[in-house]
């Protein structure tokens, strides 16, 4: 065998014997086994975003005796379209600024339910309960008060006037004698408009008590509202002058101002009736002329 042959040989037979050793080792370490877990789901919080701030009273939104406050709307806006003074709003929701109220805010538009035990209103209409005994008699129809029964021949005096003025409890009168401009329209024209001279008497419809005297009502000029009874509200607007100062009581046929142009296009006089907040033809109260 030659020296070449040889070192091939030697050769084959070591490459053979690692072979052997290789095939009889264990492996002495595993691939690495992941362990998975299912994560559960957090919610991220966005360190951006920032709690909404709910107006006040928001609690009350929707619910009988609230009112949610509109874009341009003031508490005079608000008495009026509730029937209230807006001074007692202003006391039921506590508010030491009447002025600064925001949009979405909701307040009491009826009073809690200790201002309604009390015997006597802020605009001084008694409301102490009617006996059943004066209303079989006739001396009281249902719904009136006892101040409208202590008026002489109150039979006689609803027997010649609307219908709607009989039930409201209420004598009234024209606060004019002008002649009607324009009718009511609930959606146009929230009462009568009735013509005159400037500075010509402004009389009170009916007996109440002055819950609003200013200017701070758009579209009104210079205006008076009246409080009547729990449901009654007149308003009186375009004033030139104004005669009378807030919480006075009047009577009926009382001077209370002069006719004006005051926010309007000609001398005139709006007048509205309000049952309740809502406008109401004015036509369905006053006597026939």
């Amino acid at each position: 065998m030659t020296g070449y042959s040889r070192r091939a040989g030697l050769l084959g037979l070591l490459v053979a014997g690692m072979l052997l050793v290789a095939c009889g080792t264990s492996p002495t370490s595993r691939a690495p086994v992941e362990e998975r877990r299912t994560a559960v789901s957090r919610p991220v919080m966005d360190p951006n975003t920032v709690a909404v701030k709910q107006p006040p009273g928001f609690e009350n939104a929707g619910k009988v005796g609230y009112y949610t406050v509109k874009p341009g709307e003031t508490l005079i806006r608000i008495g009026l379209e509730t029937g209230q003074n807006w001074k007692d709003i202003a006391r039921w929701n506590n508010l030491e600024q009447p002025n600064q109220i925001e949009v979405g805010q909701v307040l009491r538009v009826t009073p809690p339910a200790t201002a309604v035990a009390a015997t006597t209103e802020s605009n001084g209409v008694v409301t102490r309960p009617i006996s059943s005994a004066s209303i079989a008699s006739g001396q009281v129809q249902p719904g009136q008060t006892s101040s409208a029964a202590a008026k002489p021949s109150a039979a006689a005096a609803a027997a010649a006037e609307p219908a709607a003025a009989a039930e409201s409890g209420l004598s009234w009168i024209w606060p004019v004698p002008g002649p009607v401009l324009a009718g009511f329209d609930e959606l146009k024209n929230k009462g009568l408009d009735l013509g005159g001279a400037a500075g010509e008497p402004v009389l009170a419809a009916a007996e109440g008590r002055v819950v609003y005297v200013g200017a701070g009502l758009r579209g009104y000029g210079n205006l008076i509202i009246l409080k009547h009874n729990n449901t009654y509200l007149t308003a009186y607007a375009h004033n030139k002058t104004l005669l009378v100062k807030e919480d006075q009581a009047v009577r009926k046929g009382q001077k209370i101002a002069e006719m004006g142009n005051s926010d309007a296009d000609r001398v005139k006089l709006h007048f509205e009736v309000r049952r309740q907040g809502k406008p109401v033809d004015p036509l369905k109260y006053l006597p026939p002329r």
